[in-house]
């Protein structure tokens, strides 16, 4: 690893961190709680685009750790390093990585379609159950299918930035599945920071609850903000450009 990627990976961290918290809103996903709204996704996407996989994926995991023992974190050590930290690497490496591939549109059109169709079925299920309220519901598969819109009119306007909209589904399908399903596993051993709802031995479909909410809320600024800004640091640091954006 250079010497500017380990650099890169404590100023991503250290951003990632001080952004999360600023932002902090207290808003956590409809009755399950616990995972907070996180507009800060943008930072490690940022870096994960403009360095690789390595950069965004450990500045991300030690990033979410600080801002997960720094208040209004829930100060929990083990949650953040067995689901927080874990969900972070992976999501945003995945992001990194497929970002620098070169992907037909027929294959990204179809990962596109089969991830919507995965997370509209966890939706109804969720409604289906009363997990969900109608207006919840709407509000999920709007932004779901604005941001599919959004990645393939992007896209389709600058085509060297196709692969980042699929790369930015599927790390953060990756990131959101941990997250649920990690959450879930945890509450069967020990008690999560909850004053109400599943601190312990959560129910199964709360993790589809915590997926859906993580992807639904995150998606927009990942597919949104991370592109016009990457670009506008290539134009100035034409050197991070990597081949398939040229």
């Amino acid at each position: 690893m250079k010497t500017l990627d380990i650099t890169m990976i404590g100023i991503s961290a250290a951003l990632y961190a001080l952004v999360g918290i600023l932002t902090n809103m207290g808003l956590t996903a409809p009755v399950v709680g616990v995972v907070k709204f996180w507009p800060a996704v943008i930072v490690p996407g940022i870096f994960a685009v403009l360095f690789g996989p390595w950069v965004g994926g450990l500045g991300a995991a030690i990033g979410i750790f600080v801002s997960d023992m720094v208040q209004p974190g829930h100060g929990i050590a083990l949650l953040s390093l067995t689901v927080g930290c874990t969900s972070n690497f992976a999501g945003f490496y995945i992001v990194g990585w497929i970002s620098r591939l070169k992907i037909e549109w027929r294959k990204i059109l179809l990962s596109l379609l089969v991830g919507s169709a995965l997370l509209t079925v966890m939706i109804v299920y969720l409604y289906s159950i009363e997990m969900l309220t109608l207006d919840i519901v709407a509000m999920f598969l709007g932004v779901l299918f604005a941001s599919d819109a959004i990645v393939v009119g992007f896209g389709l306007w600058k085509p060297e930035w196709k692969t980042y909209g699929l790369a930015s589904v599927v790390g953060l399908l990756v990131g959101s599945a941990i997250i649920g399903f990690g959450l879930w596993a945890y509450s069967q051993v020990l008690t999560l920071p909850l004053t109400t709802g599943f601190s312990s031995n959560a129910p199964l479909y709360a993790s589809f609850s915590w997926l859906v909410w993580t992807f639904a809320t995150e998606i927009p600024f990942l597919v949104a903000i991370v592109p016009p800004v990457a670009k506008v640091c290539y134009r100035a640091f034409p050197f991070l450009t990597p081949p398939n954006k040229n």
